[in-house]
């Protein structure tokens, strides 16, 4: 009575905590329906047997073998992203998570191990958490599967990829992650999941999955919040 349930994104009562509101459920762009199996981005159509993808995943060589994401990096799906990672909202992680282990589940398998996109320590420190990490923790737990936080590192420190190109993306980006040294030996045969808060060019989770491949993953797919993606 005294502290009542309320919407993560405005505040409105609701019946539950950690929730949305229905005019704010209404209008996050949540993802359903037929997806693009390497991005999880929505496309046109109904859903049917095999797998469909988008232009942008037959154009450009993606090392892992699928995605998905739970909303478009669009509105509410933005704010809520921008809420977690800038407004140090870490009440977004709960639900969050609920939202991505839903749109995870034709990826899991039983030695699914999850790890999150790391950040550089400098960058760590200044922003005081990873929201990948918290993301990667929550699934963990809304799963029951592994999660390994520090399995991939981040020696090296980059500039904002924000305005930048997807060819001048991947070259910033080349051979900055690293899987953790200690962990190699889990690496073996596993399927990995890497988590991350949006997907936009996708050259963050290539250079992680390519990390992956090298210390001798089995299989390695991706999993976001958000998916940035034209508008329909």
């Amino acid at each position: 009575m005294i502290y009542p349930p309320r919407c993560t994104l405005c505040g409105a009562v609701v019946e539950s905590d950690f929730g949305l509101c229905g005019p704010c459920w209404r209008d996050t762009p949540f993802i359903s329906g037929l997806v693009c199996d390497t991005c999880g981005v929505p496309l046109p159509g109904e859903v049917h047997a095999g797998a469909e993808h988008c232009d942008e995943c037959l154009r450009i060589a993606r090392p892992w073998s699928q995605g998905r994401a739970a909303m478009r990096y669009h509105e509410n799906g933005r704010k809520l992203v921008l809420m977690l990672k800038h407004g140090d909202r870490h009440d977004v992680v709960r639900p969050a998570a609920k939202w991505m282990a839903r749109a995870a589940q034709p990826l899991l398998r039983p030695d699914t191990l999850i790890a999150p996109i790391p950040l550089h320590w400098m960058r760590m420190l200044s922003r005081r958490f990873n929201q990948s990490a918290l993301l990667a923790q929550a699934v963990a737990r809304e799963t029951g599967l592994s999660c390994c936080p520090d399995l991939l590192i981040r020696p090296k420190r980059t500039q904002t990829l924000k305005g930048m190109s997807v060819e001048a993306r991947h070259a910033m980006l080349a051979d900055v992650i690293r899987v953790h040294p200690r962990h190699r030996a889990r690496m073996a045969g596993r399927f990995i999941l890497i988590v991350d808060d949006v997907m936009t060019s996708g050259a963050t989770l290539s250079v992680a999955a390519q990390a992956c491949f090298s210390a001798g993953a089995g299989e390695v797919s991706i999993l976001t919040l958000a998916r940035a993606a034209k508008d329909a």
